[in-house]
Order: structure tokens, then C-alpha cells, then sequence
């Protein structure tokens, strides 16, 4: 069987999906930008004053909270896309409500038939996943004399304060998160593809392995994830003449590859403990992230007043699903 076919034909269907949940006929919303302004600049006089604003009406959450303006939220998600990689390497799709998606886990088998012989059929094993909804919510304190000076741009303070705490929860989630409350690790989702040779030890003949554990049709664009500790020890690995074995300069480009493949470094990953998962391999375009509807944000005018400050909440609605299970594999640390 041609496997870059079906991977091809996998990701055609799974587009096709999202086409068709999000609507079959694409059309560019026709923006009023007066009116958009306008609610921009209700939004954070309220904000910035408390006092409500009859502008803001359409945007309301029925708590107190506001829809963030469109220029705002765009400008939230370039950031949260810069703060947290997985949102570069996954794939990020609007949803309105919670997507279930069908799974192949295998697609069959092909083989010869002779002349007048019964061809014999497998059949593919099918799963199901869905994308739902996770509540993620920042608070940001500012204090009243920071808040009554002209000077202060309220709108960029919230900004890189919200985007800081939010990325960095976002690609805890995406890597490790335990599904209680929160989306489920892509660790928790990926295939294993192969076991170091060696307990407790990772050396680069376990990162070859993991990678040719991965069909070729996935590898093409395949992106290497890696722990601290992972990292660093591939980086230390020698070749017996004492030379690196990864022997990629530093200071040539961001990020790094290993090869040929990109290496990105996250903090959430799991150390070289005997049983842990703390290298992926593989195509995480069939990792989506769903983002549900738009951020909002909430003044807490009263709940920290005794302390002479003002609550800012932001809240969005997240989960992430590994669409294809094989598209991914990681290396397991060997117990035994």
C-alpha cells in the first residue's frame, strides 16, 4: 500500500471535516470598523474607569466579562502563538462547539492476488476523539495609583502580562496535562515508537530509532520535541574519539536540528526517570488545538479593593487532540 497516499488522503478528509464543520461556503465577514472601533474604545474606558458602557452590550458574557475586541484578540493569538510552540508546530482551528472526529488507527493491508483467487479483505480498526473545551482563566493585579495615571497603556500592561501566564499553561497542557479540568498531553496520545537501549540512559542511536519508528509519508515534516534533560544529554553524547555526536552549531539558527529535523525544548517534558516519555517525533500538523469562540476579559472592581488594586481576568475555552495517533511516536525510557 502507498502510505503517503493515505496520509495524504487522511489529512484531505480530516480538511474536509473542518470545512464542513465550520460551514462549506467560506465567506469573508463584511467588518464595520466604526462600530468595531468604537466598542475598542468602550471596552477600555470600562476597563480602565469601571464605568459601564452601553457600547459594550453585544459583547457582554451575561458575568460581568466582555468579549476582548477583534484587533485585541488577534493580537493575543500572534502572541500566545509566539509564547507557546506547540501552536506553531500543531494545528489551530476556530470551533463553535465540541468536534468529534473519526480515527484510523490502521488502514488495512494490500497484497498480490493470482488469477481466479478471492481477494482477501481487512478491515481498518476506527476510533473516535473529540475536541472539546477547557476553561483557562489569568488574572493580572493592577494598583489603583498605576491605574489612575494617564500614563499607563492598560491595553499593552494586560497584554504581556495575560499572554506570559496563558502560554506557558497552554504548552504545560498540550504536553502533560492529565485531562482533569485541562486537555490531555499529547504524551498520553502518541503511539510509543521505540524504548532506549539502555535504563535510564538516552543516547543517539535511541532518537535514530524513534525517528524510523515514524512512516516515511510523516517524517517529511516531522519536528523533534524534547525535555531539558533529554536535550541536554543528547548534546553531551560523544562519539568514542571524544568528538560531539550532535555536532549542529548553536548560534547557526533557531530552532536547532537534529537530522535535518527541528528540535524544540520545553520544560514540561518529563526527566529520564526509568518509564517516562521524554522525547516526540513525528507530524504534529495532526495535532489540533481548538479554539473555542473568542477571550474575554472581566474587571474585578470590589474583590480587591482592601488592598488598594483592581482584578483583571482573562478567560478562553482550549483543547488539543493528536487527530492520527501515528503521525507521533515517542521514545519511553526503558524500565528494565
Amino acid at each position: 500500500m502507498n502510505t503517503n497516499l493515505v496520509a495524504t488522503d487522511i489529512m484531505a478528509r480530516l480538511d474536509e471535516m473542518v470545512a464542513k464543520f465550520n460551514g462549506t461556503k467560506v465567506e469573508t465577514p463584511v467588518v464595520d470598523t466604526k462600530k468595531a472601533e468604537q466598542y475598542r474604545t468602550a471596552f477600555w474606558s470600562h476597563m480602565q474607569t469601571g464605568m459601564p458602557e452601553n457600547a459594550l452590550k453585544e459583547g457582554s458574557d451575561g458575568s460581568g466579562g466582555y468579549l476582548v475586541p477583534d484587533t485585541y484578540e488577534k493580537k493575543l493569538v500572534k502572541a500566545l502563538t509566539e509564547k507557546n510552540f506547540m501552536r506553531q508546530i500543531g494545528h489551530v482551528i476556530p470551533t463553535t462547539h465540541d468536534l468529534k472526529i473519526s480515527l484510523a488507527y490502521s488502514t488495512g493491508t494490500a497484497d498480490w492476488i493470482q488469477e481466479g483467487k478471492q481477494m482477501t479483505f481487512m478491515d481498518a480498526e476506527f476510533g473516535q476523539a473529540k475536541i472539546s473545551a477547557y476553561k483557562l482563566g489569568a488574572t493580572v493585579l493592577v494598583s489603583d495609583e498605576l491605574l489612575e495615571d494617564a500614563e499607563i497603556d492598560l491595553e499593552e500592561y494586560v497584554h504581556s502580562s495575560m499572554v506570559e501566564t496563558i502560554g506557558e499553561r497552554e504548552e504545560e497542557a498540550f504536553l502533560v496535562g492529565n485531562g482533569k479540568g485541562k486537555p490531555t498531553g499529547i504524551i498520553y496520545q502518541a503511539e510509543v515508537g521505540t524504548e532506549t537501549e539502555e535504563r535510564g540512559i538516552i543516547s543517539m542511536d535511541d532518537a535514530m530509532d524513534l525517528t524510523y519508528s515514524v512512516k516515511g509519508p510523516y517524517r517529511k515534516n516531522a519536528i523533534f520535541v524534547m525535555s531539558e534533560e533529554a536535550y541536554l544529554s543528547l548534546r553531551k553524547y560523544k562519539h568514542l574519539n571524544g568528538r560531539p555526536a550532535w555536532s549542529s552549531n548553536l548560534a547557526d539558527k533557531e530552532p536547532e536540528t537534529l537530522f535535518g529535523y527541528p528540535v524544540y525544548v520545553s520544560k514540561y517534558l518529563p526527566d529520564l526517570t526509568p518509564g517516562n516519555t521524554p522525547i516526540l517525533f513525528g507530524d504534529f500538523s495532526y495535532f489540533w488545538i481548538g479554539d473555542r469562540g473568542k477571550r474575554n476579559m472581566k474587571r474585578l472592581s470590589e474583590r480587591f479593593a482592601d488592598r488598594g488594586m483592581i482584578g483583571f481576568v482573562m478567560s478562553q475555552r482550549v483543547d488539543a487532540k493528536l487527530v492520527l495517533p501515528e503521525a507521533v511516536k515517542t521514545l519511553k525510557v526503558r524500565e528494565a
